[in-house]
């Protein structure tokens, strides 16, 4: 799963619930004097460089996704790595060993399938599809942890599910309607990889559930090492592993991992300012930047279902984060009670 859609969850997690973590940050805000939207703006950065990464990854064309997600483990792992030693945490701790590995494993195969549908769909159709791993936790979590699954949560997948259908558009469904497509891509198993990822990206969240007693630095060392090894090796199974060209292509990948970094940092600074919910809608930019970088940088115009579908999926985004706000807020607070049914 792309860690940029797995960051807030880090954070939350290694502190408590998503319920505390409100709680917590908000007897540190006195102490910093800033504006009042700084933590959204900070998001909204963190957006923009995270799509910049998927540009990129569009871009480098003569590079195997596979080996473009390893080169971006390597800017994940090499910053966590100060912090876990800084922090003195053990960082392959016992009786999380084997949750550390499939969380790793399963993450790491979810961002490469996620970098194969940038490669071969429109950046903005990819991207929402990829976007919408946080609506289905619900669904995995009510599976694997018996979570509830409520009504907003139910109302929210068919939303996303619906919208993407409409930006994959399958042709069972709208008949063989012609649709002018870069001959250059595999759209049927880029569409398949997108929405693959979403399902190992919502496993992902359940596995990090369960490994909240851990410090975020922990699992993000875990992951970036474990990520390393694992594209590293497919890599050489597919005989795809070379040295990027010199001039442009070195600098691109060198930006890919510059880029995650200010990204996860951003996003970090983010939700020590704001509380998750606003945090979550401030990222639903990322669909926004994609479908502007589509028609700036490759000239792709969106058609009327890609656009139609990102609609549905974007007010599933904005649901699940307005009602994670809702929750988050006092009882006697003014905001949940103007949010209504939401926070019920």
């Amino acid at each position: 799963m792309p860690e940029h859609l797995e960051l807030q969850h880090l954070v939350e997690l290694s502190v408590g619930s998503d319920e505390t973590l409100p709680n917590l940050l908000e007897n540190k805000r006195p102490l910093v004097k800033r504006c009042p939207y700084l933590g959204l703006l900070l998001a909204t950065l963190s957006s923009l460089f995270f799509s910049l990464c998927s540009v990129i990854v569009k871009s480098l064309v003569n590079i195997h996704p596979i080996q473009l997600a390893m080169f971006r483990f390597i800017g994940v792992f090499l910053p966590t790595v100060p912090i876990v030693i800084y922090t003195e945490k053990p960082i392959f701790p016992q009786g999380k060993r084997i949750l550390l590995i499939l969380r790793s494993i399963v993450g790491t195969v979810g961002l490469m399938l996620s970098f194969y549908a940038f490669r071969n769909m429109p950046l903005a159709d990819a991207s929402v599809i990829v976007f919408s791993v946080p609506v289905f936790v619900a669904l995995f979590a009510r599976v694997f942890l018996k979570e509830p699954c409520g009504v907003w949560n139910t109302i929210s997948i068919v939303l996303t599910l619906v919208g993407v259908i409409l930006i994959t558009h399958p042709p069972f469904i709208f008949g063989k309607e012609e649709v002018v497509v870069n001959q250059n891509y595999n759209s049927l198993w880029g569409a398949v990889a997108a929405f693959v990822s979403t399902i190992f990206g919502a496993n992902a969240y359940v596995l990090l559930r369960v490994l909240k007693g851990l410090h975020f630095s922990v699992i993000m060392t875990n992951f970036g090492a474990i990520a390393i090894v694992q594209t590293l090796f497919c890599s050489f199974l597919f005989g795809i592993l070379c040295m990027p060209n010199c001039g442009t292509e070195r600098v691109l990948v060198v930006c890919l991992a510059l880029f995650s970094y200010l990204g996860q940092i951003l996003l970090t600074m983010s939700l020590q300012m704001e509380q998750a919910g606003p945090v979550a809608i401030a990222r639903s930019a990322d669909i926004v930047f994609a479908f502007l970088w589509q028609v700036l940088f490759f000239d792709e115009i969106p058609n009327k279902y890609s656009i139609g579908g990102a609609v549905l999926v974007l007010c599933s985004v904005f649901l699940v984060g307005l009602r994670k706000w809702a929750l988050a807020l006092p009882a006697e607070s003014q905001l949940r009670k103007m949010l209504g049914v939401l926070a019920q």
